[in-house]
Parts: structure tokens; C-alpha cells; sequence
């Protein structure tokens, strides 16, 4: 096996389309909204990426075995097609980031995809109530479409950059003179945040012109709340 490899599953036919990371980080925020993406819209599966620095597992379902791999699913919508990209894990050191965030970039334009949003969460360290969504471009024009969709830019916010693909799909996406914007949910960065999800995939269907149901979404964003009031009740205990 080599280093990456991308396998061609199945040739999407889609119109302009945007590529949409979301892989596991902070509060799985970008892993939840990609995933509902999918599902939502009957994503297709077109692309599987697999790489030597991911870890050395596989996963089963019903006893049938898959790879570590990062996966694309081709999703019409009645705005912007969509190529969204997700998986169950990053790479597992600095080289594998880069490798598969070059290997991303690489499929990107080899379905014509025209820009790229990658989806994550950005720490606040408490629970809070309200759910902002921060954003970073790797272009200038890129911001007031941004801002105009509610999305805030604040001064040394997140701290410490965007690491991990998110922030390399936008670094090397520069350097390919693709357009790449980041949203960021706020979350608490202690849980899993379903609502911090449906914070970033309003603000890019805002952006984009798609729609999608939140019922599912709400319905999660529910069962943590409940677990998050038992986690206060026991601290005031």
C-alpha cells in the first residue's frame, strides 16, 4: 500500500461543486455536521482515501471489516453541489497531515470542486448558551460574504491557529490559489456539541443555498443536555 492513495469509487456528476471537510476535532463539531450532510441529503460515496499515517485499525459493522480511511460523498442540493468530506480519524503525525491534506486538495480539483469550507469547533472552555460561529479565509474576498452570513472574525481567535487538515486545507489551498474559508462553532469543548454542529451547518447552507432538517440533530442536542444537567447537578453536589 502506498503512503495516500485515493480510490475512485464512482464518478459524481455534479455542477460547480464545494468541497466540505468535517473530520473528527473539538466537539466532533465539523464530524456531526458533515455526517448530517450526508445523511440528510443521500450523500453517494465517490472517493475513499487511504493512508499509512492513519491508525492501524479497522472498523466493523455487522461483522464486515473497512479500512481506516477518509471518505467523499457527492450531495446534490437545490443551491451548491457538495463533495463532503469525512471520516472517523486524523492523521496520527505531522507528515500524514500534510500528506492527506495535499491528497484532499488533489481530489478537490480533480472533481472541479471551485472552493472549500472546512468545518470544526473552537473552545471556550465553559458551557454556554448561545453558539457563535467564528470563521478564517485564506482569501480577503472571502470575508463579507462571510460576515454577512453572521459569521465573526476576532482578533487572535482561535488561539493557537486552526491545526490539524481544517487549518492545512486552507493553508496549502493558498498555495494552490484555491478559495478556503474555516466556520468554527463555539462549544465547550468538553462533549460531543450537536448544537454547535447545527450552529455551522446554518451558517454554511446561509452561505451556500441548500436546506437541510435539523430534527435529527435536535434530537441528540437534546440527549446532551441531559447528560450535561446531570454533570452539573453532581458539581453542585
Amino acid at each position: 500500500m502506498d503512503e495516500f492513495e485515493i480510490e475512485a469509487v464512482a464518478e459524481p456528476e455534479l455542477t460547480d461543486p464545494v468541497l466540505v471537510e468535517g473530520l473528527p476535532g473539538v466537539g466532533h463539531v465539523g464530524k456531526l455536521a458533515a455526517e448530517h450532510l450526508v445523511e440528510e441529503r443521500d450523500g453517494r460515496l465517490v472517493r475513499r482515501v487511504y493512508s499509512t499515517h492513519l491508525p492501524p485499525q479497522v472498523s466493523v459493522d455487522e461483522g464486515l471489516t473497512q479500512l481506516a480511511c477518509a471518505e467523499v460523498h457527492a450531495v446534490e442540493t437545490d443551491g451548491q453541489d457538495l463533495l463532503v468530506l469525512t471520516g472517523d480519524h486524523q492523521a496520527q503525525d505531522t507528515v500524514g497531515h500534510y500528506g492527506l491534506a495535499g491528497a484532499f486538495l488533489d481530489l478537490a480539483e480533480d472533481l472541479d470542486a471551485e472552493r472549500v469550507f472546512a468545518l470544526g469547533g473552537v473552545p471556550t472552555g465553559e458551557l454556554i448558551e448561545e453558539y457563535d460561529v467564528i470563521g478564517a479565509v485564506n482569501t480577503a474576498d472571502r470575508r463579507d460574504p462571510l460576515e454577512a452570513a453572521g459569521v465573526e472574525f476576532r482578533d487572535e481567535e482561535p488561539a493557537g491557529g486552526i491545526v490539524g487538515v481544517s487549518g492545512l486545507l486552507l493553508g496549502l489551498g493558498e498555495r494552490r490559489d484555491l478559495p478556503a474559508a474555516c466556520l468554527m462553532g463555539e462549544t465547550s469543548g468538553y462533549l460531543v456539541d450537536p448544537k454547535s454542529a447545527q450552529a455551522v451547518l446554518e451558517t454554511l447552507q446561509e452561505l451556500l443555498g441548500f436546506e437541510v432538517d435539523f430534527s435529527s440533530l435536535e434530537s441528540r442536542a437534546e440527549e446532551m443536555e441531559e447528560v450535561v444537567g446531570k454533570i452539573q447537578e453532581m458539581q453542585s453536589q
